[in-house]
């Protein structure tokens, strides 16, 4: 049996709904069928973060088992919520006569002007005041705030207001995060989500047998996670989307395993929740991950998301390749393991057969003293698309290279190795000189083309300059890999 009708929280009220297309988003249904117009439509494409609302389920780790993340409501659509808790602007009126702490401190700090953004940094502030006690750094604010968008005001009032918020108080008590949980609980347990109307259909197996044995049933349906780029198929395109089919509600596929033969990751795993699991595994990918959209995408978007979309200028597979990734893949009952290098088949299509799912990531541990850097350069640091993306691991001893892997992205029409560029490293002396020969080697192999972020010339010369850059951080140490700060700021 399935449901046909999703169920969430929303101002403390259990909320059922069926009888609607579903693929509606959040934000159409909030400013539709609800009429709650603060959350606003700015770009309809996750860039702005006008439409910020915030998401609430069930975790084991937060106080009170209880995780609130801040996600764009013009991406999401609607049967997302199912089980979950939704907080608009208006939520925070719900809870009281009193202003917010976050909105009473926007009011105080002058940090609102026209007004139209003003919710959707609410929103985002009023995740980061109620998840996390201790107050943020500098740093951490401009993270949390670097999805929304403000063309009037300035950042430095807002900034305050967030610090100025912590000053006056805590979040929400132990007694309102225990009554969500609990009412949280009584959603979960239930049977799957089979929503239809108007001849389309979102489904959401809850376990993994379940999904695989669908999708041979439904070759031709689309799997959704986070719904970052799906979501603009229907707000940008305004595709007709038949069959839906979410992986969120299976846990094995939003799984950790970390073990001294390397990392594992669910193909459902936010890169939110991947971020910790990679800065451990290595400071670089941390460091990336953190590039990666804004905080509203990377608490929705999934890695498995960003492999099988098969984006050339995609941010991780370059890294991912260059690690010597593998990915597992299941139809049915069966499952086969690719390396990450075959799995892409050209532009935007992979080694996916009909009805075949990507269920895990795995990332070997290097030998020790890999040298390991990945560098993004895009136009501008925060929430932009790369124009290359270079990844390289070296095994060095006794000062030459014994084995390396050159990756990039947006160099191809898929993201790819540069065999000519590990030819000139590979048995050679780690210097200035095979560097070079390296460099030029890779000009010389990658023909990219030239578009809207960059010349083809400019991609040619970054790429060579990118492998001249790791010589220059690493001054031709033989050693081990030096981890900088993840927090660092560089091209």
């Amino acid at each position: 049996m399935a449901r046909e009708k999703l169920q969430f929280i929303l101002d403390g009220q259990v909320r059922s709904v069926g009888a609607i297309d579903p693929t509606t988003t959040v934000l159409q249904w909030l400013r539709g069928a609800e009429r709650r117009c603060g959350t606003k439509e700015g770009c309809a494409e996750g860039d702005c973060g006008a439409c910020t609302v915030v998401l609430g389920e069930l975790a084991g780790d937060p106080p009170e088992g209880v995780r609130l993340r801040a996600v764009n409501a013009c991406l999401l659509l609607l049967p997302a919520l199912d089980g979950k808790a939704l907080f608009t602007v208006e939520s925070l009126q719900a809870q009281g006569p009193a202003l917010h702490p976050v909105q009473q401190a926007l009011v105080d700090c002058h940090g609102s002007q026209c007004g139209f953004c003003t919710p959707g940094f609410v929103m985002s502030a009023f995740a980061l005041y109620e998840s996390e006690r201790a107050p943020p750094s500098r740093q951490r604010i401009d993270e949390v705030l670097a999805g929304n968008l403000c063309r009037c005001t300035g950042y430095r009032p807002i900034v305050d207001a967030v610090r100025q918020a912590y000053a006056a108080g805590t979040g929400a008590g132990a007694d309102a995060r225990t009554a969500l949980a609990a009412a949280l609980r009584g959603l979960a347990g239930g049977e799957p989500l089979d929503l239809a109307h108007g001849g389309k259909r979102f489904v959401a197996p809850r376990t993994l047998p379940a999904l695989a044995s669908f999708l041979v049933d439904h070759p031709g349906a689309l799997l959704v996670a986070g719904g970052t780029d799906l979501g603009l198929w229907v707000t940008k395109e305004h595709r007709d989307l038949p069959l839906v089919v979410s992986v969120n509600e299976v846990p094995e596929l939003r799984a950790i395993q970390a073990t001294e033969v390397g990392l594992t990751l669910g193909a459902a795993v936010t890169y939110t929740d991947a971020l910790p699991a990679l800065s451990a595994y290595h400071a670089d990918l941390g460091a990336l991950v953190r590039r990666i959209g804004s905080t509203q995408i990377r608490n929705a978007g999934t890695l498995g998301g960003n492999l099988a979309n098969a984006s050339p200028i995609g941010d991780t597979p370059p890294a991912l390749l260059a690690l010597d990734a593998t990915v597992t893949l299941r139809r049915g009952a069966e499952e086969r393991e690719l390396p990450l290098s075959t799995f892409f088949a050209g532009y935007r299509k992979t080694a996916l057969r009909p009805g075949e799912l990507l269920t895990r990531i795995h990332l070997p541990r290097g030998a020790p003293g890999r040298l390991f850097r990945v560098y993004k350069v895009s136009k501008r640091f925060d929430q932009d698309i790369s124009a290359v993306c270079g990844a390289f691991a070296l095994e060095l001893e006794a000062g030459r290279v014994r084995s390396a892997r050159v990756a990039y992205g947006g160099m191809a029409a898929v993201p790819v190795r540069s065999a000519a560029a590990e030819a000139a490293l590979t048995g050679r002396p780690f210097d200035e000189a095979t560097v070079e020969a390296a460099a030029a080697a890779v000009e010389a192999e990658l023909s990219p083309i030239s578009d809207m972020r960059a010349s083809a010339a400019y991609r040619r010369r970054v790429a060579g300059n990118l492998l001249r850059k790791l010589w220059l951080e690493s001054e031709g140490d033989a050693g081990a890999a030096r981890p900088r700060p993840v927090g660092e700021v560089r091209p």
